[in-house]
């Protein structure tokens, strides 16, 4: 049910009727992309990840909230192949996922990036954008020594990679080292070679952490113009007034579980999720524009979370 509004300054138009009957955590969507279920991940004796059910909506903007330690990382990690659960099964449109490594997760088209970016510090920026293609002739080591295979398909990638670059205002930079970027321009990047391959499914990991506020109007545009390609977008966020703008579904964790989703100013006035960020007796909107509100926010949620 996504809407082909473009991405503005102004509120963006949030796609609607997502679910099936009352909504409480684990509730079945319309369309669902990702269906997991039972999926538990413990280290030693703590349980990181107790997610009994949950379905992300296809062709929406779904956030993934919850305090640090939650468990949201370790069930993006999950997810994509990045780590294995102890028990557990889910679905990538209609195909099992459980037990495939990364980067197949990636083939099939569901892509990640993450907290900490992954770019190639001593590679430039345009050859960075050029390994996120797939199917590439010349990664074959036989072929590899026959140009004649290969370039053609090599100077459209690279041909793509500059219309990418361009649309994220990097293309400047596709000479320089990776290393040379500042933090947000690495989240642009890794937002950039996402695209290369032309995913359906693009999970962002906490993509607004470290970014310098003149990028993120920037990155925000970005995210939302996602959504009218046609791809579906999941990611983790802990700003609670950008996950209130343009995200169309809330899933809420806390310690490991699934405890509250729906629209997102439903779930900014759950008690549960209240209770969950500043505990029971904070009685305040958490997606309320008051600066005292903010403020114990921020300071709540600024440590990183590599949970």
């Amino acid at each position: 049910m996504s809407s082909d509004a473009k991405p503005t300054r102004g509120a963006p138009v949030k796609s609607i009727n997502l679910h099936v009957g009352e909504i409480e955590p684990g509730v079945a969507k319309v369309d669902a992309i990702i269906v997991a279920d039972n999926v538990t991940r413990t280290f030693g004796g703590l349980t990181a990840v107790d997610v009994a059910h949950v379905e992300i909506p296809r062709n929406a903007i779904t956030a993934l909230i919850g305090p640090n330690g939650a468990g949201k990382t370790t069930f993006f990690n999950l997810l994509t192949g990045f780590d294995k659960p102890d028990t557990g099964t889910w679905t990538f449109l209609g195909k099992s996922l459980a037990g495939i490594p990364s980067f197949k997760v990636a083939r099939l088209g569901q892509v990640r990036t993450f907290q900490l970016t992954k770019a190639l510090s001593l590679l430039t920026v345009l050859d960075n954008m050029k390994l996120g293609a797939k199917g590439q002739k010349g990664e074959n080591m036989f072929a590899a020594l026959l140009p004649w295979l290969w370039r053609k398909q090599e100077e459209e990638i690279e041909a793509k990679a500059i219309v990418l670059l361009e649309k994220f205002k990097l293309d400047t930079k596709s000479e320089d080292f990776a290393a040379s970027l500042s933090g947000g321009q690495r989240k642009l990047l890794e937002m950039a070679r996402a695209l290369m391959s032309d995913p359906t499914l693009v999970m962002l990991d906490e993509p607004m952490a470290g970014v310098n506020p003149a990028l993120t109007q920037s990155l925000l545009d970005h995210i939302l113009d996602l959504k009218t390609q046609g791809m579906t977008v999941l990611f983790v966020e802990h700003d609670m007034q950008m996950v209130r703008h343009i995200a169309d579904w809330v899933i809420v964790m806390a310690e490991g579980k699934i405890v509250a989703e729906g629209p997102p100013d439903a779930v900014m006035a759950n008690p549960a999720v209240i209770d969950a960020y500043l505990g029971s007796h904070h009685d305040q909107d958490l997606g309320e524009d008051d600066p005292e509100t903010i403020h114990a926010m921020k300071e709540l949620l600024d440590a990183d979370d590599e949970s």
